[in-house]
């Protein structure tokens, strides 16, 4: 005997948000998320400020935080909640609405926690290609480094002496990869 799951929407994502119930959408499947915890938040609200510091003062786009999902197909719905991510300008509107994005991001961190599987942590990072993201850098807080994704290239690890570089997606910037760390 099977059983059919009932098939969710990013309309029913947003009111599961409301009552505070944390997740995202894999073709319309419920995937709830659960908080990863300090070191996790501190890795991201490191990144996002190294970026921030960046992209701010030159009015190059947006950067969120893993609160903002980003619609990534419908019928079924894909919702997915990078850990920090940087939008492009010219790719987004003015628009403040409370939905989900439907703009992928230019650049996506996403930051491995100590319950991922790390083959399932590559093919996120290879499913965020997939939808258009042109860099994807995957954070090992427990080796302290970083794997750069690109699309049609070898992943590029970096070791905490590494720079992260924001290469033709964010010109210019650059960080050491110890600082996201704290360091």
């Amino acid at each position: 005997m099977t059983t059919e799951t009932e098939l969710l929407t990013a309309g029913d994502l947003l009111r599961l948000h409301s009552e505070g119930i944390r997740g995202e959408l894999i073709q319309g499947v419920f995937c709830e998320t659960v908080s990863t915890g300090r070191e996790h938040g501190e890795i991201a609200a490191n990144t996002a400020f190294e970026l921030l510091s960046f992209v701010k003062p030159r009015r190059l786009g947006i950067v969120t935080t893993s609160d903002s999902g980003v619609l990534l197909e419908r019928a079924p719905d894909t919702v997915r909640e990078p850990d920090v991510a940087f939008f492009a300008a010219d790719r987004i509107g003015p628009e403040r609405e409370p939905r989900f994005s439907d703009v992928v991001p230019d650049l996506v961190v996403e930051i491995v926690s100590p319950s991922d599987d790390l083959d399932n942590v590559f093919n996120k990072a290879r499913m965020w290609l997939s939808f258009g993201v042109r860099l994807v850098w995957v954070v090992h807080p427990d080796t302290r480094s970083v794997d750069t994704h690109r699309d049609g290239r070898n992943v590029m690890p970096m070791d905490e002496h590494g720079i992260l570089d924001g290469e033709d997606v964010l010109p210019g910037f650059s960080c050491p990869v110890g600082s996201i760390f704290g360091a």
